[in-house]
């Protein structure tokens, strides 16, 4: 009984966890979720189950929807920037890149929920209706806000994959110290950084903004590491040209780029372990 459960829902794992992911920020919430919506799965009168694939959707959004709702109270009392546990990918994934899913930090759970499935996953607001509870006209409603919401961080630019890794290349190439005078030409005037260390290990505890006072900050921490981060490798890191390093203290840690006409205007570095776990068996 439980092999046949396992077999059919298998083909939809990665799906489910895709759909997770998005809704939640952290894999390791999204792989619980996954887990459970298996369990209630191997629960189920399966022959009663006439789409599994929606079925399953239905009982992952009603999961994240309720994981959300604590998600949210521990992102307000969370030590300094929040980024999402970073993805790793060899090609880049455009369907919700890390400024997106920042945007979507801003939005109830509900309006996440009907702009995630809907706008990037392309179910109907029939379908949705049934996952969170509300009607398709309220869901339409909930998309709509969602979306009128997150148009201002959606990808405006699309970069080349090359040229992406050719900028990332050279911007950890400038920030190990000996290159540390040629960062700002890689950053543009309004440029970000985000540094998530989550109050376990040292990191920027606000958001930097301008090329000035990023470039400082990078000559400061060079100065600060000594020992030049070890490059484990050029990645996409939730959808943005980026690299995986490993640092002085052994732990690793990502850094994703936005790059936009060719300058760097945001820049991601997540240091949490609890963030980094999920990456020990797919980086190397």
């Amino acid at each position: 009984m439980m092999d046949g459960a396992v077999a059919a829902f298998d083909p939809h794992r990665s799906g489910l966890l895709r759909v997770a992911y998005r809704m939640l920020g952290s894999m390791t919430d999204a792989e619980d979720v996954v887990q459970e919506a298996f369990i209630r799965w191997a629960a189920t009168d399966r022959a009663a189950v006439r789409v599994p694939a929606a079925f399953l959707r239905r009982i992952v959004a009603r999961l994240c929807l309720d994981q959300l709702k604590s998600a949210r109270v521990r992102r307000e009392a969370y030590s300094g920037p929040w980024l999402p546990e970073p993805v790793v990918d060899e090609e880049p994934v455009e369907d919700v890149t890390l400024p997106l899913m920042l945007a979507l930090e801003r939005l109830s759970p509900l309006e996440r929920a009907a702009f995630i499935l809907h706008d990037v996953f392309g179910e109907s607001f029939e379908d949705i209706a049934a996952s969170i509870g509300r009607d398709a006209a309220a869901c339409r409603q909930l998309a709509s806000r969602a979306r009128a919401n997150v148009q201002r961080d959606r990808p405006r630019y699309t970069v080349d994959r090359q040229h992406g890794m050719e900028i990332a290349a050279a911007f950890f190439q400038a920030s190990q110290g000996d290159g540390i005078a040629s960062l700002g030409a890689l950053l543009a005037e309004d440029v970000r950084l985000h540094s998530d260390g989550g109050g376990k290990r040292p990191a920027v505890a606000r958001i930097l903004e301008g090329a000035n006072e990023v470039a400082r900050a990078h000559a400061a921490l060079a100065r600060l590491r000594g020992t030049p981060s070890e490059l484990v490798r050029y990645a996409f890191v939730n959808g943005l040209p980026g690299f995986v390093t490993r640092e002085p203290d052994g732990m690793l840690q990502t850094t994703a780029l936005l790059i936009e006409n060719g300058l760097i205007r945001a820049i991601y570095v997540v240091r949490n372990p609890d963030k980094l776990r999920h990456l020990a068996g797919v980086v190397h």
